[in-house]
């Protein structure tokens, strides 16, 4: 099957509920440095898999899945970084830090394909 749109690609529809959850869960922090970096991170995770879509070529897809996949990793580090300074508790841990895994293994499924 051949993806038409990026909104179409399983990892994106992931990371864009990913940065929906992010941004819900931090909304009412104070701490505006920490949730800014962690929205952003989030954020970045579904914009380079849109425009990497956008770009048409396979090597530049692949450049940008790598930018989400690295954003990811981000999101992950500020996570641990979230719990540890009590920031969100160990089942919103749990559950955000396990879904920002299984995107990350979705985009390199992705980058390995192209």
């Amino acid at each position: 099957m051949r993806i038409e749109r990026f909104e179409d690609i399983t990892a994106w529809q992931k990371a864009k509920g990913l940065s929906v959850m992010i941004y819900r869960l931090f909304e009412q922090h104070k701490d505006f440095g920490f949730k800014d970096q962690i929205q952003r991170a989030s954020v970045s995770v579904m914009n380079n898999i849109a425009e990497g879509f956008e770009r048409k070529g396979n090597k530049e897809f692949a450049y940008f899945l790598y930018i989400a996949k690295g954003s990811c990793g981000e999101v992950r580090s500020m996570l641990i970084l979230a719990k540890e300074l009590g920031k969100i508790n160990d089942s919103d841990f749990e559950l955000l830090f396990k879904q920002a895994e299984e995107i990350s293994k979705m985009i390199a499924g992705l980058i390995k394909a192209l």
